[in-house]
């Protein structure tokens, strides 16, 4: 190897070909012993990964073996710069090649990379400094790295934290010798993963290189992957869905994929699509459900999706990171048949960080089921016979990986049947090993080795049904309701997006509790916003049977996670400390 190595090489003005979707290395399902091993493998292939701009137009081929090159620079200028195994690396997300060979190359360093979100989601440049510095707090890196565009930021962040800071080409123009890499063991922790609701009191999941790779090949089995399968994403790189699922799992099962960037995806969400239908291969592609429901929104009535799209190679179109929701999944079944998307793509899943990423995934071209269930059955309250019987339609999630279990616990830990609500409980090799350097966390959620998700659902047949978060119920006077059934129920209004509502319960001054639901409002007449609020006000009352507090706000003021899912929790906080301030209705 040359004693100058550049981490990114720049690249000739050339036509830029995409790496192939197959090859005659022969496909290894995840089956190493380490990550590191895992890219050695991958790069005596053809394979990679693929940048594209926002339009979709490639920019940036990017083969295994080009990775695990500049991984290995990497490695040695973190050796370098005096990192020794167990330290942290911070580095923030970007969708990227800078990103994927940095990662890499701590992970050969025995280094721990951190990865940490881009300020899309944060509304504004103190509020991404404020989130930087605590998740920088509690992983406590020797080094915060980024891209030079927010480098203020990121600087900003990282002196309060009293860690180094660089950027990119601190790196990309690295030049220090080759040198003996640290040896590592299976049970050593390969990376820290931060959940996308990570703010107040941030939680970084350590995850060992045996958990990651037994679930990669967990969930790879459970997809059926074949040769000529090829990743297309827009998914965050901080978030374990696009982290594990989109990044992480094409090294180790060696499959090309295609990248647009996660705010690339937000102001053009159908290039996703054009990215799919220059696929020649099979496509498999992961989103939660709002990105379905942007894309069939962005499609009028009127426009022939036939003539632009060709989605009938979209093998799997992944579900999950949030409440699968069966009527947009519908509404872009509706919006794209014509252009060959099939219902059956769909696959259901359902995972957390805590688990490295998959726990149920549904068998390849089962679809989504759904089951309709009793809102007071949810809910564990005792039928109100005076009122008609309401259902949700409940989403198939699948069917626990390989090497997983999971089971359904009541309120005294004991197994429940089929189709009774309780916790979800998992447990298998890919269970973290800790929240990093919080043991009481640690401790509330592990259990024998079984991990107490915090969400509820039901078992039927061998198939995990998801309920909702135990944290977001909403108890009133002894009857608990879901957030998500208020928040669904407004969205059949007229004019209302999904993730225009957050619902939460709020103490009032008697000391009572009462829900409060807060609704992005687009309507600027007076009058017409006081009709809106008591048409919403009719339609909680017909779900909760009580009076409600219902606060029209400014549109985009409720806050996001990282990874794009509403947070109630974030919201209940804003409202009560005056930072979303609602628009004043006459009497």
């Amino acid at each position: 190897m040359n004693d100058t190595i550049r981490l990114v090489p720049e690249v000739k003005e050339q036509t830029l070909l995409p790496t192939p979707n197959e090859d005659v290395l022969p496909r290894r399902m995840a089956d190493f012993g380490t990550f590191g091993e895992a890219l050695d493998y991958a790069a005596q292939g053809v394979r990679g990964l693929n940048f594209h701009d926002p339009r979709g137009v490639l920019t940036r081929p990017y083969s295994f073996t080009e990775l695990r090159t500049d991984a290995l620079a990497a490695a040695y200028e973190l050796i370098a710069r005096g990192f020794v195994p167990g330290d942290r690396l911070a580095l923030i997300a970007e969708t990227g090649p800078e990103f994927a060979a940095l990662f890499c190359g701590a992970v050969y360093a025995g280094v721990w990379p951190v990865p940490l979100p881009l300020p899309t989601s944060f509304g504004g440049k103190d509020n991404y400094i404020e989130q930087l510095a605590v998740q920088l707090a509690s992983a406590d890196p020797k080094m915060l790295v980024g891209p030079g565009e927010i480098a203020e930021m990121t600087a900003a962040a990282a002196v309060r934290q009293g860690c180094e800071h660089a950027n990119w080409p601190d790196f990309t123009r690295a030049s220090a010798k080759p040198c003996d890499l640290p040896k590592t063991d299976p049970e050593d922790i390969c990376y820290l993963q931060y959940s996308s609701g990570s703010t107040r009191f941030p939680h970084g999941v350590a995850v060992t290189h045996r958990s990651l790779l037994s679930n990669l090949a967990s969930h790879s089995h459970a997809m059926q992957l074949e040769p000529s399968d090829r990743c297309i994403s827009w998914l965050p790189w901080y978030h374990d869905m696009g982290l594990v699922g989109c990044f992480l799992s094409l090294i180790a099962n060696q499959v090309s994929g295609d990248y647009l960037k996660t705010e690339d995806f937000a102001r053009r969400p159908l290039a996703w699509l054009d990215l799919i239908t220059r696929n020649e291969g099979n496509s498999i592609s992961y989103s939660p459900t709002f990105g379905y429901d942007i894309c069939a929104r962005r499609i009028s009535s009127q426009t022939a999706v036939s003539d632009r799209f060709d989605l009938s190679r979209w093998r799997l179109a992944g579900n999950g990171a949030d409440m699968i929701r069966p009527d947009v999944m519908q509404n872009f079944v509706n919006a794209f048949a014509d252009a060959g998307f099939k219902a059956s793509a769909f696959l259901p899943s359902y995972g957390l960080a805590e688990a490295t990423l998959a726990v149920t995934v549904m068998p390849p071209g089962e679809g989504i089921r759904v089951e309709l269930v009793e809102e007071e059955r949810l809910s564990g309250s005792p039928r109100d016979l005076s009122r008609p019987a309401r259902y949700r339609a409940i989403v198939n999630c699948g069917k626990p990986v390989r090497d997983m279990e999971v089971v359904i616990r009541g309120e005294s830990g004991q197994t429940l049947g089929d189709h009774q609500i309780g916790k979800v409980w998992c447990c298998g090799t890919s269970v973290m090993h800790s929240y990093f350097r919080d043991p009481e966390a640690t401790e509330a959620c592990l259990v024998d080795g079984w991990l107490d998700t915090g969400d509820m659902g039901y078992m039927a047949k061998g198939y995990l049904f998801i309920v909702g978060r135990a944290k977001d119920m909403i108890i009133i006077n002894g009857k608990n309701h879901w957030p998500q059934d208020i928040e669904w129920a407004v969205e059949q209004l007229p004019g209302f997006n999904h993730g225009d509502i957050a619902a939460f319960s709020i103490e009032m001054e008697n000391g009572e509790e009462t829900p409060a639901v807060l609704v992005h409002c687009r309507v600027s007449d007076p009058v017409k916003r006081l009709e809106l609020r008591d048409q919403i006000r009719d339609k909680v009352r017909s779900i909760t049977g009580m009076n409600c507090v219902i606060e029209l706000v400014p549109p985009k003021s409720l806050p996001r996670t990282s990874s794009g899912k509403l947070s109630r929790a974030k919201a209940k906080k804003l409202y009560l400390s005056g930072e979303i301030a609602p628009f004043e209705l006459a009497a």
